[in-house]
């Protein structure tokens, strides 16, 4: 019987490396990690294709599926919505694979109050100095724009503590396999393998009947 897969919401400092992550690990295993896609209402970027980057969507459709409540968790960021559908990430993980989303903690917090076994992860580098040098070198924002995200920095710490575990990008390689460490032992946690365990339970009561 194959095992339900799990949604796992990644959040963490701009510049912890949170795409880096999700790109190896679906390199790697492809077969059990799928990428959340997201529905939004801005306009495509060249080069940007429906299904692949986004899902969309007119302000019409996207407000229909909110009275639906078809979305996991939504937010409108500068005139836009955006929204995880409930329908794609329910079919992932009815195929067995662990779906990842990559948002904040706000939204983290609603993923987590309608789908209490969400899986929480939290990606850090190992320190502070650490993450400025990995923003001042990716070389593609001015310092202004740096020291904003540093500043935002300090907001997103405030809640690491909600998150289920802590991830230490230090070694990109060896942060990858503990990560996937974490999400594989997840699935044998017997909270997510309650069908399972009554199937045994009910199998076995034969042999104290004797059958």
């Amino acid at each position: 019987m194959k095992n339900k897969g799990i949604l796992i919401v990644l959040s963490g400092f701009s510049g912890a490396g949170k795409g880096t992550l999700m790109r190896r690990l679906l390199e790697l295993y492809p077969e059990e990690y799928a990428l959340s896609i997201s529905a939004t209402t801005r306009q495509p970027r060249k080069g940007e294709v429906e299904g692949r980057e986004y899902f969309f969507k007119s302000r019409e459709a996207f407000e229909e599926m909110i009275r639906e409540d078809a979305f996991v968790e939504y937010a409108c960021y500068v005139e836009n919505y955006y929204g995880t559908p409930k329908a794609y990430v329910e079919e992932q993980l009815a195929a067995g694979k662990n779906v990842l989303l990559e948002i904040e903690l706000q939204g983290a917090r609603k993923v987590r109050a309608k789908r209490p076994d969400t899986l929480l992860l939290f990606v850090t580098p190992p320190d502070a100095a650490t993450l400025k040098e990995r923003l001042i070198g990716r070389q593609t924002e001015s310092m202004e724009v740096i020291e904003a995200r540093l500043a935002r920095a300090a907001k997103e710490a405030e809640g690491m503590e909600e998150y289920d575990y802590l991830v230490v990008n230090d070694d990109l390689d060896t942060c990858v396999e503990e990560m996937h460490r974490i999400i594989s032992s997840e699935r044998f946690r017997t909270n997510r393998n309650t069908q399972l365990i009554e199937t045994i339970q009910n199998d076995v009561k034969q042999f104290s009947k004797g059958e």
